[in-house]
């Protein structure tokens, strides 16, 4: 089934559905301790099934995240999207980066493009961000995103912070 998933750009990347050939990064991703908050770190078997989840979610909501690719050199860098599996708390603004993709601000980028897109493109009226209790480095993508926190939630066997993004008519 062919999946109808825009194709976004920033400055610097393209955000775009996901293809087979960007498994092997994630089998990557998976097996590193940065997975934790994805439900990783796990083996190239376990890696498939929550890679297949990406594509899965366009087909069952009819949004989800995206493959972040630098516009330069077509390379694959991380992850950025809408997020709203069954059970979650509320519709997510969500983000991850490969291992060697950290610091140079692609999940901000990414993850704001993705938050314009959830208002602008798929009526959301209002989205949060779940961030690991401790994970500075998220914590601090939701704070440039102009999140403020809310609540610390239980997350996946230990704590999660919920940021409040701002709503479409804050927006700049």
């Amino acid at each position: 089934m062919p999946l109808d998933i825009p194709v976004l750009e920033t400055p610097r990347l393209r955000l775009r559905g996901f293809t087979p050939a960007d498994f092997e990064p994630w089998v990557g991703f998976y097996a590193s301790a940065v997975s934790a908050t994805y439900g990783g770190p796990c083996g190239r078997d376990e890696a498939w099934r929550k890679f297949a989840v990406f594509s899965g979610h366009w087909a069952l909501r009819g949004y989800g995240p995206w493959a972040l690719e630098l516009k330069a050199t077509g390379e694959l860098v991380g992850l950025s999207g809408l997020w709203f599996p069954e059970g979650w708390v509320e519709p997510e603004i969500t983000w991850a980066l490969l291992p060697g993709h950290h610091g140079h601000g692609y999940a901000t980028e990414g993850a704001q493009r993705a938050l314009q897109a959830a208002y602008e493109h798929f009526g959301w009226r209002t989205a949060v961000s779940v961030v690991a209790v401790g994970n500075e480095a998220s914590a601090a993508v939701a704070r440039r995103l102009g999140a403020s926190l809310e609540a610390t939630i239980p997350f996946r066997g230990g704590e999660g912070w919920v940021f409040r993004h701002r709503g479409p008519r804050d927006q700049t």
